[in-house]
């Protein structure tokens, strides 16, 4: 069972805050800030080259506990700036030309759909997107309808960013890989909430990244690509660290997912992800996931029992998201009165998820997402407070 007062007590800043938004930046524990506040101290005393020399072991370590994760080679691993970097950098990479499709959930992601439609623009394929069924989940027949060997890739989302929405992942999966199509899944939202299994999941790719659910600083993530697949992907931008210039006219690949990777990066910012990993592995993954679940759920139920609030999550399965609306005020509104109580939450807006919102003619919804170190106190408070903003 996990130790609440030792998790704030890791977390200074929950102590005069209910914070509420650990799926747009949580709170990272003491020895993440403390990790990467040292290195940059030492970058200060002997530059960056010599610190960042001083610290390749653990360097590699972050990839070794990246992959304990999510069960993969450390070597299918490529660190990023952001999931958005790392989905981007794999989805550029994937041939396309006239009359391929590619398909995209019902509930993706802004960055994730801009990229796809730009893409279908400069090469002539087409971009569609897989309907909900009656639970707002991906809908699984529909998606093997729409399958052919013209479908070059699936975009999946595994939990939207405007709910508790978990999608069938495995499943949809399975019948994208019958007719040979790849497979990217944006996990920005469940790795460090959710189990993420890559060999049972059977994903092409997976983007992640590290200031959500993780804890870990901004401007970290990760990029996982299946080794047999890495090997026959270039790049569409390569530096010295992703490839070796082997002659004049020239070069060879980095192995394996390393070849995704620049060889410029924060190296403070990369030390710190991998100190919120192994801090997430030391305390047992397992029962954050289950802490995380079981205050959402608590706030889905408590929320829904107020006149005037409206809880907005879809599916069968739910995750960390708590979304809502309260009758007669916007949802930034609610966002910033609550803050004048020291309660911190954010918003979610139609055009982050503009398919999904649009189709339940909502413009905007507010998120709570409760991490582990959250009391249920400060859920109780919060609830209260929302409850005040209905009289």
């Amino acid at each position: 069972m996990l130790n609440i007062a030792q998790l704030r007590a890791d977390t200074p800043g929950c102590e005069d805050l209910v914070f509420l938004d650990s799926a747009g930046s949580s709170l990272p524990p003491r020895v993440v800030v403390d990790t990467a506040v040292a290195h940059l101290r030492r970058e200060a005393e002997i530059g960056g080259y010599r610190a960042a020399n001083e610290r390749l072991d653990d360097l590699r370590a972050v990839k070794t506990a990246i992959g304990a994760l999510i069960n993969a080679d450390a070597g299918a691993i490529a660190l990023s700036d952001s999931a958005s970097r790392a989905w981007t950098d794999f989805f550029y990479s994937v041939p396309l030309g006239p009359g391929d499709r590619i398909l995209v959930s019902g509930a993706d992601y802004a960055s994730n759909a801009i990229a796809a439609l730009q893409r279908a623009r400069r090469t002539g394929a087409t971009v569609e997107a897989i309907p909900s069924d009656s639970s707002g989940q991906l809908d699984l027949d529909a998606l093997a309808a729409m399958l052919d060997e013209r479908v070059k890739l699936v975009s999946l989302v595994h939990v939207p960013t405007n709910g508790g929405l978990v999608n069938p992942v495995t499943e949809a999966t399975r019948i994208a890989h019958r007719v040979g199509a790849l497979v990217l899944l944006d996990a920005c939202q469940s790795a460090g909430q959710l189990p993420l299994d890559v060999a049972e999941l059977d994903v092409d790719a997976l983007s992640a990244t590290g200031r959500k659910w993780l804890r870990g600083p901004r401007g970290t993530g990760f990029l996982y690509v299946r080794p047999e697949l890495a090997a026959t992907m270039e790049p569409e931008r390569l530096d010295l660290h992703s490839a070796q210039w082997t002659g004049p006219e020239d070069y060879t690949l980095a192995p394996g997912a390393e070849r995704f990777e620049f060889w410029e990066c924060d190296v403070a910012a990369r030390l710190g992800l991998g100190a919120a990993v192994h801090y997430l592995l030391d305390l047992g993954p397992t029962q954050v996931y289950e802490a995380i679940a079981e205050r959402a759920e608590y706030l889905r139920k408590t929320l829904a029992e107020i006149g005037g609030v409206t809880v907005r999550d879809l599916g069968t399965q739910h995750a960390g998201i708590v979304s809502f609306t309260v009758d007669g005020l916007e949802p930034v509104a609610v966002r910033d009165r609550l803050a004048g109580e020291q309660i911190t939450v954010t918003v979610s807006h139609r055009g982050s998820t503009l398919l999904d919102m649009s189709a339940r003619e909502l413009d905007s919804v507010v998120r709570a997402s409760p991490h582990s170190f959250v009391s249920f106190e400060d859920l109780d408070r919060f609830v209260g407070a929302v409850g005040a903003l209905t009289v």
